[in-house]
Protein backbone atom coordinates (compact mmCIF):
# COMPACT_ATOMS: atom_id res chain seq x y z
CA UNK A 1 0.00 0.00 0.00
CA UNK A 2 1.37 3.38 -1.00
CA UNK A 3 2.08 5.86 1.79
CA UNK A 4 1.92 8.78 -0.63
CA UNK A 5 -0.91 11.18 0.35
CA UNK A 6 -3.74 11.11 -2.17
CA UNK A 7 -4.88 14.72 -1.93
CA UNK A 8 -2.90 17.68 -3.12
CA UNK A 9 -3.83 19.55 0.06
CA UNK A 10 -2.12 16.96 2.29
CA UNK A 11 0.88 16.63 -0.04
CA UNK A 12 1.44 20.39 -0.04
CA UNK A 13 1.19 20.43 3.76
CA UNK A 14 3.70 17.58 4.10
CA UNK A 15 6.08 19.27 1.68
CA UNK A 16 5.70 22.52 3.57
CA UNK A 17 6.46 20.86 6.93
CA UNK A 18 9.48 18.99 5.55
CA UNK A 19 10.90 22.10 3.92
CA UNK A 20 10.27 24.13 7.06
CA UNK A 21 11.92 21.40 9.18
CA UNK A 22 14.96 21.48 6.93
CA UNK A 23 15.18 25.27 7.10
CA UNK A 24 14.72 25.27 10.89
CA UNK A 25 17.42 22.62 11.33
CA UNK A 26 19.78 24.59 9.09
CA UNK A 27 19.02 27.77 11.02
CA UNK A 28 19.38 25.89 14.31
CA UNK A 29 22.74 24.43 13.31
CA UNK A 30 23.95 27.74 11.91
CA UNK A 31 22.89 29.61 15.03
CA UNK A 32 24.68 27.02 17.19
CA UNK A 33 27.90 27.38 15.19
CA UNK A 34 27.66 31.17 15.30
CA UNK A 35 27.01 31.14 19.04
CA UNK A 36 29.93 28.76 19.60
CA UNK A 37 32.22 31.03 17.55
CA UNK A 38 31.10 34.10 19.49
CA UNK A 39 31.65 32.37 22.83
CA UNK A 40 35.14 31.30 21.76
CA UNK A 41 35.91 34.86 20.64
CA UNK A 42 34.72 36.22 23.97
CA UNK A 43 36.77 33.66 25.89
CA UNK A 44 39.86 34.42 23.78
CA UNK A 45 39.38 38.13 24.40
CA UNK A 46 39.10 37.55 28.14
CA UNK A 47 42.20 35.30 28.11
CA UNK A 48 44.23 37.95 26.27
CA UNK A 49 43.24 40.62 28.80
CA UNK A 50 43.95 38.25 31.65
CA UNK A 51 47.42 37.28 30.39
CA UNK A 52 48.29 40.97 30.00
CA UNK A 53 47.34 41.54 33.65
CA UNK A 54 49.14 38.42 34.83
CA UNK A 55 52.37 39.64 33.25
CA UNK A 56 52.27 42.66 35.56
CA UNK A 57 51.58 40.52 38.63
CA UNK A 58 54.51 38.12 38.16
CA UNK A 59 57.76 38.71 40.09
CA UNK A 60 60.83 36.82 41.27
CA UNK A 61 61.07 36.37 45.04
CA UNK A 62 64.43 36.88 46.84
CA UNK A 63 64.93 33.09 46.81
CA UNK A 64 64.65 33.13 42.99
CA UNK A 65 61.25 31.52 42.80
CA UNK A 66 58.56 32.95 40.53
CA UNK A 67 55.53 34.24 42.34
CA UNK A 68 52.26 36.07 41.61
CA UNK A 69 50.98 39.04 43.53
CA UNK A 70 47.48 38.62 44.91
CA UNK A 71 46.32 41.96 43.55
CA UNK A 72 47.55 44.92 41.62
CA UNK A 73 46.31 48.49 42.27
CA UNK A 74 45.90 49.31 38.56
CA UNK A 75 43.84 46.12 37.87
CA UNK A 76 40.92 45.66 40.27
CA UNK A 77 39.77 42.70 38.13
CA UNK A 78 42.96 40.79 39.06
CA UNK A 79 40.88 38.46 41.24
CA UNK A 80 39.26 37.13 38.06
CA UNK A 81 42.67 36.59 36.50
CA UNK A 82 43.94 34.75 39.56
CA UNK A 83 40.96 32.39 39.17
CA UNK A 84 42.24 31.38 35.74
CA UNK A 85 44.23 28.20 35.12
CA UNK A 86 47.76 29.61 35.02
CA UNK A 87 51.06 27.96 34.19
CA UNK A 88 54.47 29.60 33.65
CA UNK A 89 57.46 27.77 32.16
CA UNK A 90 60.97 28.65 31.20
CA UNK A 91 62.11 28.75 27.61
CA UNK A 92 63.48 25.23 28.10
CA UNK A 93 60.05 24.01 29.29
CA UNK A 94 60.79 23.78 33.02
CA UNK A 95 57.77 24.47 35.21
CA UNK A 96 58.30 27.71 37.15
CA UNK A 97 54.84 28.45 38.48
CA UNK A 98 51.24 27.25 38.49
CA UNK A 99 48.39 28.64 40.52
CA UNK A 100 46.35 26.81 43.10
CA UNK A 101 43.37 26.35 40.82
CA UNK A 102 45.49 24.44 38.34
CA UNK A 103 46.92 22.28 41.15
CA UNK A 104 49.20 19.53 39.95
CA UNK A 105 47.72 19.43 36.47
CA UNK A 106 49.57 20.42 33.31
CA UNK A 107 48.22 22.78 30.62
CA UNK A 108 48.32 21.34 27.09
CA UNK A 109 51.42 19.18 27.39
CA UNK A 110 55.05 20.03 26.60
CA UNK A 111 56.25 23.35 25.21
CA UNK A 112 56.70 23.33 21.43
CA UNK A 113 59.09 25.39 19.37
CA UNK A 114 58.00 29.00 18.77
CA UNK A 115 55.04 28.84 21.14
CA UNK A 116 53.91 32.33 22.16
CA UNK A 117 56.82 34.06 20.42
CA UNK A 118 55.90 37.41 18.86
CA UNK A 119 52.29 37.56 20.07
CA UNK A 120 49.35 35.66 21.45
CA UNK A 121 48.81 32.06 20.47
CA UNK A 122 45.16 31.10 21.02
CA UNK A 123 43.89 27.54 20.76
CA UNK A 124 41.82 24.81 22.35
CA UNK A 125 43.64 22.15 24.36
CA UNK A 126 43.41 19.80 27.30
CA UNK A 127 44.70 19.63 30.83
CA UNK A 128 46.60 16.56 31.92
CA UNK A 129 43.37 15.17 33.44
CA UNK A 130 41.54 15.48 30.12
CA UNK A 131 39.61 18.67 30.88
CA UNK A 132 39.03 20.61 27.68
CA UNK A 133 40.17 24.23 27.92
CA UNK A 134 40.59 27.33 25.82
CA UNK A 135 44.09 28.78 26.36
CA UNK A 136 46.42 31.48 25.18
CA UNK A 137 50.24 31.39 25.25
CA UNK A 138 52.68 34.27 25.21
CA UNK A 139 56.40 34.75 25.87
CA UNK A 140 57.05 37.47 28.48
CA UNK A 141 60.45 38.88 29.44
CA UNK A 142 60.82 39.37 33.21
CA UNK A 143 64.10 40.69 34.58
CA UNK A 144 65.81 39.51 31.42
CA UNK A 145 64.38 35.99 31.65
CA UNK A 146 62.04 34.75 28.93
CA UNK A 147 58.94 33.20 30.45
CA UNK A 148 56.21 31.21 28.60
CA UNK A 149 52.86 32.07 30.17
CA UNK A 150 49.93 29.73 29.52
CA UNK A 151 46.54 30.95 30.73
CA UNK A 152 43.43 28.80 30.25
CA UNK A 153 39.76 28.61 31.11
CA UNK A 154 37.59 25.54 31.01
CA UNK A 155 35.20 25.29 28.06
CA UNK A 156 32.67 23.41 30.16
CA UNK A 157 30.56 26.45 30.97
CA UNK A 158 30.55 27.47 27.32
CA UNK A 159 29.65 23.99 26.06
CA UNK A 160 26.98 23.55 28.71
CA UNK A 161 25.34 26.81 27.66
CA UNK A 162 25.54 25.81 24.02
CA UNK A 163 24.14 22.36 24.82
CA UNK A 164 21.24 23.92 26.73
CA UNK A 165 20.46 26.13 23.74
CA UNK A 166 20.53 23.25 21.28
CA UNK A 167 18.55 20.95 23.54
CA UNK A 168 15.89 23.58 24.12
CA UNK A 169 15.68 24.15 20.38
CA UNK A 170 15.24 20.43 19.72
CA UNK A 171 12.49 20.21 22.32
CA UNK A 172 10.66 23.13 20.74
CA UNK A 173 11.14 21.87 17.16
CA UNK A 174 8.25 19.32 17.14
CA UNK A 175 5.85 21.90 18.58
CA UNK A 176 6.94 24.48 15.98
CA UNK A 177 6.57 21.99 13.14
CA UNK A 178 3.21 20.80 14.44
CA UNK A 179 1.86 24.34 14.64
CA UNK A 180 3.30 25.09 11.20
CA UNK A 181 1.70 21.93 9.79
CA UNK A 182 -1.75 22.84 11.13
CA UNK A 183 -1.42 26.41 9.86
CA UNK A 184 -0.09 25.18 6.53
CA UNK A 185 -2.99 22.75 6.13
CA UNK A 186 -5.60 25.45 6.63
CA UNK A 187 -3.69 27.89 4.43
CA UNK A 188 -3.43 25.25 1.70
CA UNK A 189 -7.12 24.44 1.97
CA UNK A 190 -7.98 28.10 1.65
CA UNK A 191 -5.61 28.53 -1.30
CA UNK A 192 -7.12 25.50 -3.06
CA UNK A 193 -10.75 26.53 -2.53
CA UNK A 194 -10.83 28.26 -5.97
CA UNK A 195 -9.66 25.00 -7.57
CA UNK A 196 -12.42 23.09 -5.77
CA UNK A 197 -14.92 25.58 -7.16
CA UNK A 198 -13.44 25.15 -10.65
CA UNK A 199 -13.76 21.37 -10.32
CA UNK A 200 -17.38 21.70 -9.22
CA UNK A 201 -18.22 23.95 -12.16
CA UNK A 202 -16.26 21.80 -14.61
CA UNK A 203 -18.32 18.75 -13.61
CA UNK A 204 -21.45 20.60 -14.68
CA UNK A 205 -20.13 21.16 -18.22
CA UNK A 206 -21.49 18.75 -20.80
CA UNK A 207 -22.06 18.85 -24.58
CA UNK A 208 -25.47 20.35 -23.86
CA UNK A 209 -24.05 22.96 -21.45
CA UNK A 210 -20.94 24.20 -23.23
CA UNK A 211 -21.94 27.77 -22.39
CA UNK A 212 -20.90 27.18 -18.77
CA UNK A 213 -17.60 28.77 -17.75
CA UNK A 214 -15.18 28.49 -14.84
CA UNK A 215 -15.25 31.33 -12.29
CA UNK A 216 -12.58 34.03 -12.66
CA UNK A 217 -11.81 36.05 -9.51
CA UNK A 218 -10.05 38.93 -11.33
CA UNK A 219 -7.02 38.86 -9.04
CA UNK A 220 -4.63 38.03 -11.93
CA UNK A 221 -2.91 35.11 -10.24
CA UNK A 222 -2.00 31.66 -11.62
CA UNK A 223 -5.47 30.26 -10.85
CA UNK A 224 -7.16 33.07 -12.77
CA UNK A 225 -4.76 32.48 -15.64
CA UNK A 226 -5.63 28.77 -15.63
CA UNK A 227 -9.37 29.53 -15.52
CA UNK A 228 -9.09 31.95 -18.45
CA UNK A 229 -7.14 29.42 -20.52
CA UNK A 230 -9.74 26.75 -19.75
CA UNK A 231 -12.55 29.15 -20.61
CA UNK A 232 -10.85 30.00 -23.90
CA UNK A 233 -10.70 26.27 -24.64
CA UNK A 234 -14.41 25.98 -23.84
CA UNK A 235 -15.10 28.92 -26.19
CA UNK A 236 -13.31 27.10 -29.00
CA UNK A 237 -15.11 23.85 -28.22
CA UNK A 238 -18.47 25.61 -28.14
CA UNK A 239 -17.81 27.23 -31.50
CA UNK A 240 -16.60 23.90 -32.91
CA UNK A 241 -19.70 22.07 -31.62
CA UNK A 242 -21.96 24.78 -32.95
CA UNK A 243 -20.21 24.68 -36.31
CA UNK A 244 -20.51 20.89 -36.32
CA UNK A 245 -24.22 21.04 -35.52
CA UNK A 246 -24.78 23.64 -38.22
CA UNK A 247 -22.63 21.72 -40.67
CA UNK A 248 -24.53 18.49 -39.96
CA UNK A 249 -27.89 20.20 -40.35
CA UNK A 250 -26.87 22.00 -43.55
CA UNK A 251 -25.28 18.87 -44.98
CA UNK A 252 -28.41 16.85 -44.25
CA UNK A 253 -30.52 19.51 -45.92
CA UNK A 254 -28.26 19.68 -48.96
CA UNK A 255 -28.23 15.91 -49.37
CA UNK A 256 -31.94 15.44 -48.71
CA UNK A 257 -33.09 17.78 -51.48
CA UNK A 258 -31.37 16.11 -54.48
CA UNK A 259 -32.12 12.66 -53.12
CA UNK A 260 -35.80 13.58 -52.77
CA UNK A 261 -35.86 14.90 -56.30
CA UNK A 262 -34.20 11.74 -57.66
CA UNK A 263 -36.64 9.58 -55.74
CA UNK A 264 -39.62 11.63 -56.95
CA UNK A 265 -38.52 11.46 -60.57
CA UNK A 266 -37.92 7.71 -60.36
CA UNK A 267 -41.26 7.03 -58.68
CA UNK A 268 -43.10 9.15 -61.26
CA UNK A 269 -41.40 7.26 -64.07
CA UNK A 270 -42.44 3.93 -62.56
CA UNK A 271 -46.03 4.94 -61.87
CA UNK A 272 -46.80 6.03 -65.38
CA UNK A 273 -45.80 4.82 -68.75
CA UNK A 274 -43.68 7.27 -70.64
CA UNK A 275 -45.59 8.75 -73.57
CA UNK A 276 -42.49 9.07 -75.68
CA UNK A 277 -38.83 8.31 -75.86
CA UNK A 278 -38.08 12.03 -75.40
CA UNK A 279 -40.00 12.12 -72.12
CA UNK A 280 -37.93 9.20 -70.80
CA UNK A 281 -34.75 10.96 -71.83
CA UNK A 282 -35.85 14.13 -70.02
CA UNK A 283 -36.53 12.15 -66.84
CA UNK A 284 -33.15 10.44 -66.99
CA UNK A 285 -31.44 13.75 -67.73
CA UNK A 286 -33.08 15.34 -64.69
CA UNK A 287 -31.96 12.43 -62.53
CA UNK A 288 -28.39 12.70 -63.85
CA UNK A 289 -28.39 16.45 -63.19
CA UNK A 290 -29.32 15.85 -59.56
CA UNK A 291 -26.74 13.06 -59.32
CA UNK A 292 -24.05 15.40 -60.69
CA UNK A 293 -25.07 18.05 -58.17
CA UNK A 294 -24.97 15.46 -55.40
CA UNK A 295 -21.55 14.22 -56.57
CA UNK A 296 -20.16 17.76 -56.57
CA UNK A 297 -21.50 18.30 -53.07
CA UNK A 298 -19.93 15.07 -51.77
CA UNK A 299 -16.59 15.93 -53.37
CA UNK A 300 -16.68 19.40 -51.82
CA UNK A 301 -17.53 17.91 -48.42
CA UNK A 302 -14.69 15.43 -48.78
CA UNK A 303 -12.26 18.22 -49.62
CA UNK A 304 -13.34 20.28 -46.59
CA UNK A 305 -13.12 17.22 -44.36
CA UNK A 306 -9.54 16.51 -45.46
CA UNK A 307 -8.65 20.18 -45.05
CA UNK A 308 -10.01 20.23 -41.49
CA UNK A 309 -8.14 17.06 -40.56
CA UNK A 310 -4.87 18.40 -41.98
CA UNK A 311 -4.36 15.43 -44.30
CA UNK A 312 -4.24 17.51 -47.48
CA UNK A 313 -0.62 17.96 -48.58
CA UNK A 314 0.34 20.89 -50.78
CA UNK A 315 2.52 20.07 -53.76
CA UNK A 316 4.30 23.34 -54.30
CA UNK A 317 5.64 24.62 -57.59
CA UNK A 318 6.07 27.96 -59.35
CA UNK A 319 2.63 29.19 -60.42
CA UNK A 320 2.16 32.13 -62.86
CA UNK A 321 -0.94 33.90 -61.55
CA UNK A 322 -2.28 35.46 -64.75
CA UNK A 323 -1.97 32.19 -66.70
CA UNK A 324 -3.72 30.32 -63.90
CA UNK A 325 -6.58 32.84 -63.87
CA UNK A 326 -7.02 32.53 -67.66
CA UNK A 327 -7.05 28.73 -67.34
CA UNK A 328 -9.71 28.86 -64.61
CA UNK A 329 -11.86 31.32 -66.56
CA UNK A 330 -11.68 29.11 -69.65
CA UNK A 331 -13.96 26.58 -67.94
CA UNK A 332 -16.84 29.04 -68.18
CA UNK A 333 -16.62 30.06 -71.82
CA UNK A 334 -19.95 28.44 -72.64
CA UNK A 335 -21.72 30.01 -69.66
CA UNK A 336 -20.27 33.45 -70.45
CA UNK A 337 -21.32 33.11 -74.04
CA UNK A 338 -24.87 32.24 -72.98
CA UNK A 339 -24.99 35.37 -70.78
CA UNK A 340 -23.10 37.54 -73.31
CA UNK A 341 -20.48 38.43 -70.72
CA UNK A 342 -17.18 40.14 -71.43
CA UNK A 343 -14.14 38.78 -69.53
CA UNK A 344 -11.36 41.32 -69.05
CA UNK A 345 -7.80 40.47 -67.86
CA UNK A 346 -5.35 43.18 -66.88
CA UNK A 347 -2.29 43.61 -64.70
CA UNK A 348 1.11 41.97 -64.20
CA UNK A 349 1.52 39.05 -66.59
CA UNK A 350 4.79 37.99 -64.93
CA UNK A 351 3.61 37.78 -61.33
CA UNK A 352 4.39 34.37 -59.81
CA UNK A 353 3.78 32.62 -56.49
CA UNK A 354 4.91 29.32 -55.03
CA UNK A 355 2.04 26.97 -54.23
CA UNK A 356 -0.09 24.01 -55.13
CA UNK A 357 -1.39 24.70 -58.63
CA UNK A 358 -4.42 22.43 -58.22
CA UNK A 359 -5.78 24.08 -55.08
CA UNK A 360 -5.01 27.63 -56.22
CA UNK A 361 -6.78 26.83 -59.50
CA UNK A 362 -9.80 25.58 -57.53
CA UNK A 363 -9.90 28.85 -55.58
CA UNK A 364 -9.83 30.87 -58.82
CA UNK A 365 -12.46 28.61 -60.40
CA UNK A 366 -14.82 29.09 -57.46
CA UNK A 367 -14.41 32.88 -57.40
CA UNK A 368 -14.71 33.34 -61.18
CA UNK A 369 -17.72 30.99 -61.27
CA UNK A 370 -19.28 33.06 -58.50
CA UNK A 371 -18.69 36.27 -60.51
CA UNK A 372 -20.05 34.77 -63.75
CA UNK A 373 -23.07 33.27 -62.03
CA UNK A 374 -24.26 36.53 -60.48
CA UNK A 375 -23.37 38.92 -63.31
CA UNK A 376 -26.31 40.28 -65.30
CA UNK A 377 -26.79 39.50 -69.01
CA UNK A 378 -24.47 41.55 -71.17
CA UNK A 379 -22.29 42.50 -68.22
CA UNK A 380 -18.56 42.10 -67.67
CA UNK A 381 -16.22 40.23 -65.32
CA UNK A 382 -12.79 41.71 -64.63
CA UNK A 383 -9.71 39.85 -63.37
CA UNK A 384 -6.86 42.11 -62.28
CA UNK A 385 -3.41 41.05 -61.03
CA UNK A 386 -1.68 43.78 -59.05
CA UNK A 387 1.32 44.23 -56.82
CA UNK A 388 -0.12 44.55 -53.33
CA UNK A 389 3.31 45.45 -51.94
CA UNK A 390 6.87 44.20 -52.39
CA UNK A 391 5.98 40.83 -50.89
CA UNK A 392 2.40 40.27 -52.07
CA UNK A 393 0.49 39.60 -55.27
CA UNK A 394 -3.11 40.85 -55.21
CA UNK A 395 -5.74 39.32 -57.49
CA UNK A 396 -9.12 41.07 -57.85
CA UNK A 397 -12.19 39.42 -59.44
CA UNK A 398 -14.98 41.92 -60.03
CA UNK A 399 -18.56 41.45 -61.21
CA UNK A 400 -21.45 43.88 -61.69
CA UNK A 401 -24.14 41.79 -60.08
CA UNK A 402 -26.49 42.61 -57.19
CA UNK A 403 -23.65 42.79 -54.66
CA UNK A 404 -23.70 41.50 -51.09
CA UNK A 405 -25.52 43.32 -48.27
CA UNK A 406 -23.25 44.53 -45.42
CA UNK A 407 -24.80 42.15 -42.88
CA UNK A 408 -23.90 39.15 -45.05
CA UNK A 409 -20.33 40.03 -46.02
CA UNK A 410 -18.74 38.50 -42.92
CA UNK A 411 -20.64 35.23 -43.34
CA UNK A 412 -20.23 34.53 -47.05
CA UNK A 413 -17.13 32.40 -46.42
CA UNK A 414 -18.97 30.16 -43.95
CA UNK A 415 -19.96 26.70 -45.12
CA UNK A 416 -23.43 26.35 -46.65
CA UNK A 417 -24.09 30.07 -46.21
CA UNK A 418 -26.08 31.75 -48.97
CA UNK A 419 -27.15 35.32 -49.35
CA UNK A 420 -30.94 35.06 -49.65
CA UNK A 421 -31.36 36.89 -52.94
CA UNK A 422 -28.09 36.25 -54.66
CA UNK A 423 -27.38 32.61 -53.75
CA UNK A 424 -30.05 29.98 -54.20
CA UNK A 425 -30.33 26.31 -54.95
CA UNK A 426 -31.67 27.11 -58.39
CA UNK A 427 -28.36 28.72 -59.32
CA UNK A 428 -26.62 25.44 -58.58
CA UNK A 429 -24.50 26.27 -55.54
CA UNK A 430 -24.20 24.36 -52.29
CA UNK A 431 -22.62 27.20 -50.35
CA UNK A 432 -19.16 25.59 -50.14
CA UNK A 433 -17.27 27.26 -53.01
CA UNK A 434 -16.16 30.34 -51.09
CA UNK A 435 -15.26 28.22 -48.03
CA UNK A 436 -12.98 26.05 -50.16
CA UNK A 437 -11.44 29.14 -51.79
CA UNK A 438 -10.77 30.65 -48.36
CA UNK A 439 -9.09 27.48 -47.13
CA UNK A 440 -6.93 27.18 -50.27
CA UNK A 441 -5.71 30.79 -50.04
CA UNK A 442 -4.99 30.67 -46.30
CA UNK A 443 -3.18 27.33 -46.69
CA UNK A 444 -0.71 29.23 -48.90
CA UNK A 445 -0.17 31.96 -46.30
CA UNK A 446 -2.47 34.42 -48.07
CA UNK A 447 -5.69 36.23 -47.29
CA UNK A 448 -9.06 36.63 -48.97
CA UNK A 449 -11.79 39.23 -48.65
CA UNK A 450 -14.37 41.23 -50.54
CA UNK A 451 -15.56 44.73 -51.25
CA UNK A 452 -19.14 45.30 -52.32
CA UNK A 453 -21.67 48.03 -52.97
CA UNK A 454 -25.24 46.72 -52.90
CA UNK A 455 -26.72 46.80 -56.38
CA UNK A 456 -23.40 47.71 -58.04
CA UNK A 457 -21.44 44.47 -57.92
CA UNK A 458 -18.83 42.80 -55.79
CA UNK A 459 -15.03 42.49 -55.87
CA UNK A 460 -13.33 39.49 -54.27
CA UNK A 461 -9.61 39.90 -53.69
CA UNK A 462 -6.81 37.44 -52.90
CA UNK A 463 -3.38 38.32 -51.54
CA UNK A 464 -0.61 35.72 -51.90
CA UNK A 465 3.11 35.84 -51.00
CA UNK A 466 5.09 36.84 -54.09
CA UNK A 467 7.80 34.55 -55.44
CA UNK A 468 11.08 36.51 -55.66
CA UNK A 469 13.56 35.54 -58.30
Amino acid sequence: MSLRPKTLRVRLTVWYVFILAGLVILAWGGSGLLLYKQLLDQLDHFNVEAIDGVEELLYFAPDGTLRLRDEYPNHPESKDWIDSLLEVRSSEGALLFRNDRLGDRVVDGPVFRGEGVGGYFERSGHLSDGTRVRLVSRVHILNGHPLLIRLAHSERTMTEGLSDFLTGSLILLPFVLGAAGVAGYFMTRRALNPINEMVRRARQISPDRLSERLPVRDVDDELDWMARIFNDTLDRLERAFEQLRRFTADCSHELRTPLAMIRGLAEAALQKKASSHEESRDTIASILEEINRLTSLVEALFTMSRADSGTLQLRRSVVPIMALAREAAGLFDVLMEEKSLDLVFEGDELAEVEGDRLFLRQAFVNLIHNAVKYSPLGGAVSVRVRNGNSDQVRVEIQDHGPGIPPEDRIKVFERFYRVDKARSRESGGAGLGLSIAKWAVEAHGGSIGLESVTGQGCTFYISLPRLHS
